[in-house]
């Protein structure tokens, strides 16, 4: 026992010693190195760089951007020693020069013995906590109230509820709003908001003539039933979704289903879908009940809104890229719904707003727990996006299975065709082989003076012409047979017309997702339950039963009318595509850092007034549109005490209408309309994927996966609406090209709001691009066809163009530049021709006018 008490003693006063040494050790040799070559960037004293903190043990414990930097015991896995080393040209410290080797030993000595550090008092990374308490107290996390309309003194004016609200803060600030617009501006202006579509000149005539008191409710009420109805409010949404007909940007991969997702939003506006309805479906429409198979196949469709937007595929790196992938899911969800921005939550705590990492990663391990891409197989580094399996009713299965036999039997005869041009070229190979091998001599020719004789053709010579003969024969049927095996390689591999959706599905192991350290899925930290965002929860998150992802707790809870933002975003939103500017102005934010609501309890009124009306779009719509807000004019007023303008030049109190330029799509639209060669009725895929020369690399194996160039469109695409054109990610496919000059969406980004800039390339596409030339072309013809009275034919064009009645002035005006056109004309001859082209430039010059490309 003496012994043993004897040994202890003995090892004790060797740790002691041991542990002397070691301090001794990094006082005077490790800590100079890291105060004179890593503090500047490293301590908190001056700044955190990449947020690896070296001025205290607890810091590089903790680690930055790349986990911890220090392994004790374990040189080559310890970052700082990598870094110190320069073996990596990207992770280079001190980023000035490369430390002594002397001083590189030094930390690799302490390193390998165990990176003794005593600074066990040292400051630790400075954590900031989320206090929700104080969080709630921002009016956004606050539950949405139902305040009544104020009372006011003017109290003929008001047509709605909302105009109680508007008129009170007028009169707050002694300003009187403009006159209501006349109706053939209001009909124009109701017509393209609720439509993208101006009033065709029947529809103005039959409003100028109603004069009963329900004539504005009649149009509303045709325009909210019109399909044109649900095809603007679906491209409004796809502005929020990043939506394309590609997959990602590099290789032009195609996304063949999206189209789904698209004809989905528009049936939805146009059935008037509860919203409420409208979110559960999009980020759990899977997980979800249904009454029929429609609707099964309608809910799956519905999860494209978490499949649809810019996913890069090529990435060798599949962890990364699955992060990065649930990365645009987690911001998606929150700007759309919440207004409330979380991509940057996924490496730290929001630096404004109260939303922490616990949040970020709470609600992407749902989304963890629902894997939205796989690894192609055979195809080197690339990924695809899943797609899942329609169901069908037994007719849809019948005429699908028609479709497919149909397309074997056209397979069949493609290749017997094939066949039979193999044959003969086989044939024709064995006839020049035969001819290569025969050697006739020429026929000797006697020489004579002055002699003219027919000379017959040689052997030798005619079979040279038969060889040339079978040669271009040969090299026709290589290019028949080249181009028949495209053919048939593309019906192969498209001949199965099985449907399918891009869409989410539940994995097999649903997990809670630990948090990435900065970002990085290959240093992770702890294990965050599943669930929402705190500051704008009520109450607990549900338990979610095993096997689940989640995202049907997450729909539920998105949808809840107790939720403080879904509402007062959504009604914010429509607020602003009618006004020009929402009652917040930041619609895609509503945090901290936004811009506070101009009229709190005016939204709070809109969004309880939604929610309460069965959270029906086309009833909100219709009551904003029969307001008497919406019905102002646009102009300022000549001569008002006090001038409004001057008391609120930015209009936050709707003392008069805003003006609005259209967007890509109504200009295009409206001018197709105004011509008379728009298609009302199209849907389906907007990629021409049937036509051969359109697709590449249709293999299933390959450096890289099938792709799509747009080299030929189909011919109704250039009337169709443009909603239905395919959305390129590298470019434009034609008809669309306007897209490019109107401030159309980048397909890559989510936004609630375009915007709306003024250079030169828009007027000079007005002036020059053939799109508007043909379809002035188009109806300067129609109108000569349809009335032969000059001034008759003047007052049409207003009415098919404008939408309203000619003027004295601009009829006399019209009629001046008809005359001084035509002396300039001097290309062609005869009446119709010049007829056609003074008319042409009338027409055109309408089209491209302020007036038809704003709305009033």
């Amino acid at each position: 026992m003496k012994f043993i008490f004897l040994s202890l003693i003995f090892l004790l006063s060797l740790c002691v010693t041991s542990h002397a040494a070691d301090t001794a050790f990094f006082d005077s040799k490790v800590l100079p190195i890291l105060q004179k070559r890593c503090f500047e960037c490293h301590s908190h004293g001056t700044k955190i760089k990449g947020g690896l903190a070296l001025d205290s043990r607890s810091g590089w414990v903790e680690g930055g951007d790349n986990g911890s930097a220090i392994e004790p015991g374990d040189v080559e896995a310890s970052l700082l020693v990598k870094a110190v080393r320069y073996v990596d040209a990207e992770f280079e410290m001190p980023p000035k020069a490369k430390l002594p080797a002397g001083e590189i030993a030094i930390l690799e000595e302490w390193v390998k013995t165990g990176a003794h550090d005593p600074r066990s008092s040292g400051t630790s990374k400075l954590k900031k906590g989320i206090d929700l308490v104080e969080g709630r107290k921002f009016w956004a996390f606050q539950p949405v109230r139902d305040p009544l309309p104020p009372r006011i003194q003017d109290t003929q004016w008001p047509l709605d509820p909302l105009d109680h609200f508007i008129r009170a803060k007028q009169e707050q600030e002694g300003i009187a709003p403009v006159a209501d617009a006349d109706r053939y501006t209001w009909l124009r202006r109701v017509s393209l908001d609720l439509t993208g579509l101006p009033p065709t000149e029947t529809d103005v005539l039959a409003f100028a003539q109603d004069s009963s008191p329900h004539a504005f409710e009649v149009v509303v009420d045709r325009l909210l039933a019109s399909k044109g109805y649900g095809e603007r409010w679906a491209r409004h949404w796809l502005d929020l979704t990043g939506y394309a007909d590609m997959i990602g940007t590099s290789n032009n991969v195609f996304a063949e289903h999206a189209w789904r997702y698209r004809d989905y939003l528009i049936d939805s506006f146009n059935a008037d879908k509860p919203f409420d309805e409208f979110v559960r479906e999009q980020i759990a429409g899977d997980l979800m009940p249904s009454e029929s198979t429609e609707d099964r196949a309608e809910n799956i469709v519905a999860t494209g809104f978490l499949m649809v937007g810019d996913i890069e595929i090529v990435n060798p790196d599949k962890a990364r890229m699955e992060a990065d992938h649930i990365d645009t899911q987690v911001n998606r969800i929150g700007q759309t719904f919440m207004g409330m921005t979380l991509g940057c939550v996924r490496c730290h705590d929001h630096k404004f707003d109260p939303i922490g990492v616990e949040d970020y990663y709470g609600i992407a391990g749902m989304l963890h727990s629902s894997p939205s891409s796989r690894k192609m197989p055979d195809m080197g580094v690339w990924s695809t996006l899943n797609s899942t399996v329609l169901p069908e009713t037994p007719a849809q299965l019948a005429a699908r299975k028609q479709l497919e036999a149909e397309n074997e039997q056209r397979i069949a005869g493609l290749k017997a065709e094939e066949k039979k041009l193999s044959d003969e070229k086989a044939a024709l190979t064995k006839q020049l082989a035969a001819l290569g091998k025969s050697t006739v001599p020429a026929a000797p020719v006697a020489a004579t003076d002055n002699a003219e004789r027919e000379i017959a053709p040689s052997p030798e010579a005619k079979a040279t012409d038969d060889k040339d003969a079978l040669v271009k024969r040969r090299d026709e049927l290589d290019a028949q047979i080249k181009k028949l095996g495209e053919t048939i390689k593309h019906a192969e591999f498209f001949k199965d017309k099985t449907p399918r959706a891009f869409a989410m599905s539940d994995g097999t192991e649903p997990a809670d997702m630990p948090v990435h350290v900065r970002g990085n899925p290959y240093t992770t930290g702890s294990v965050v339950p599943r669930g929402t965002v705190r500051v704008a929860s009520w109450e607990p998150f549900p338990a979610i039963p095993a096997g689940q992802s989640g995202r049907l707790q997450l729909a539920e809870w998105l949808a809840d009318k107790r939720h403080p933002l879904t509402a007062r975003v959504t009604v914010n939103r429509i607020w602003q595509k009618l006004f020009a500017t929402g009652i917040v102005p930041s619609v895609d934010y509503f945090g901290l850092r936004g811009e506070i609501p101009t009229d709190p309890e005016l939204l709070d009124h809109l969004a309880t007034r939604f929610m309460e009306g069965g959270w029906s779009q086309k009833s909100f719509l219709r009551s904003l549109v029969l307001s008497r807000t919406y019905r102002l004019g646009s102009a300022n007023p000549k001569s008002a005490v006090p001038d409004p303008q001057s008391k609120d030049p930015e209009n936050k109190l709707y003392w008069r209408m805003n003006r609005q330029r259209l967007d890509a799509e109504a200009i295009r639209d409206s001018m197709l309309a105004a011509s008379g060669e728009l298609i009302r009725d199209s849907g389906g895929p907007a990629l021409v994927l049937e036509e051969p020369e359109n697709c590449g690399s249709l293999a299933l194996k390959g450096v890289n996966p099938p792709n799509y160039t747009h080299r030929k469109p189909r011919p109704s695409q250039d009337f169709e609406r443009t909603l239905y054109l395919p959305v390129l990610r590298n470019g434009t496919a034609g008809p669309d090209r306007l897209r490019a000059f109107f401030d159309f969406v980048n397909p890559a980004e989510i936004a609630g709001q375009r915007s709306q800039t003024i250079v030169p390339t828009q007027t000079l596409f007005l002036l020059n691009n053939d799109l508007i030339r043909k379809r002035a072309h188009v109806l300067a013809d129609k109108l000569i066809a349809e009335e032969p009275d000059e001034v008759a034919r003047i007052e049409s064009l207003w009415l098919r163009v404008l939408s309203r009645p000619l003027g004295s002035a601009e009829r006399e005006e019209a009629l001046a530049f008809l005359g001084s056109v035509e002396p300039l004309i001097t290309t062609v001859k005869g009446r119709p021709a010049l007829e056609s082209i003074k008319w042409r430039e009338l027409c055109h010059s309408l089209l491209a006018s302020n007036e038809f490309v704003f709305r009033l």
